[in-house]
């Protein structure tokens, strides 16, 4: 099951644009796919529920009569749309179960700074450097009059990162985002400027949809389940990640006597099996 991560830690930088295009994207082609929202802000969540419901479905995090969070039945892809300020421990937990991580950069020299920030601790992380979680820039919202896009090419070249090209400014994205809509489910001739700065973007996106094993399918058919996250949940999972491997988390001591925990297999989390949230998706956290 191919998860794609949209990451940046300065907000603003257009990762819920981003996110729901992906996920429409997905939808169009055919794919049951999944747009978490694991932002405070909630925008992707927001945006679907102006989505009409003729257009290709796009599913948010299902919840249970117990209050727990859950991968929706029957889904094959998964975009995560991130908050402002990811780091640290967070940040390598969504980076253990994405297959790839997208990166919005506007062309300031702030957003920059924050980027190149962000990009060091995704580098420090081992799936991410061994370039098994694979990474790749966008530039955000540049005027074209510019010398923008020129800037953030030479910026993420300096940084050895692939540069996706840049998405222009305009009220297009505003419009249909109001609406629900992304410039995927316009009529091509209504976007035809957009959709092609679109397209170097996706042909980067295409193998990571298609792979012949994605990150987050077992390798064993017979393994067990990871533990559920409750978002109601005060206390805190105690966690451990094994170098250049999966998230494993670990209960506190009396609930793991009476409930141990081992790993799911991805087709069974696809069956509406608990998923493993990030503990910012808790409220309160």
């Amino acid at each position: 099951m191919p998860v794609i991560a949209v990451v940046n830690r300065k907000g603003g930088s257009g990762k819920s644009t981003i996110a729901a295009h992906i996920a429409a994207w997905c939808a169009q082609g055919g794919h049951q796919v999944m747009l978490g929202d694991v932002d405070r802000q909630q925008s992707s969540r927001a945006w679907l529920r102006r989505r009409d419901a003729s257009l290709p479905a796009i599913a948010p995090w299902a919840m249970d009569q117990k209050n727990v969070l859950r991968l929706p039945s029957g889904i094959t892809h998964v975009v995560l749309d991130t908050p402002g300020g990811l780091h640290g421990f967070e940040l390598a937990r969504v980076v253990m179960f994405a297959d790839a991580i997208l990166m919005p950069v506007c062309s300031s020299v702030f957003d920059r700074e924050s980027a190149a920030a962000c990009h060091a601790e995704l580098m420090a992380l081992p799936r991410v450097a061994s370039g098994r979680c694979r990474l790749a820039t966008v530039g955000m919202r540049v005027d074209g009059r510019t010398r923008g896009a020129q800037t953030l090419q030479a910026w993420s070249d300096g940084l050895g990162v692939p540069f996706l090209g840049a998405l222009r400014e305009t009220q297009m994205y505003v419009r249909c985002l109001e609406r629900g809509l992304t410039i995927f489910d316009l009529p091509p001739g209504q976007a035809a400027l957009d959709l092609a700065q679109w397209e170097p973007l996706l042909q980067w996106l295409r193998p990571v949809l298609n792979p012949p094993v994605a990150a987050n399918d077992s390798a064993s058919a017979g393994s067990s389940r990871l533990g559920s996250s409750r978002p109601n949940s005060l206390m805190p999972a105690q966690e451990s990640m094994v170098h250049g491997g999966r998230l494993t988390v670990t209960l506190p001591a009396q609930a793991s006597r009476t409930a141990p925990m081992t790993r799911p297999s991805l087709s069974r989390v696809a069956a509406g099996s608990d998923m493993p949230i990030p503990r910012f998706l808790r409220p309160g956290m």
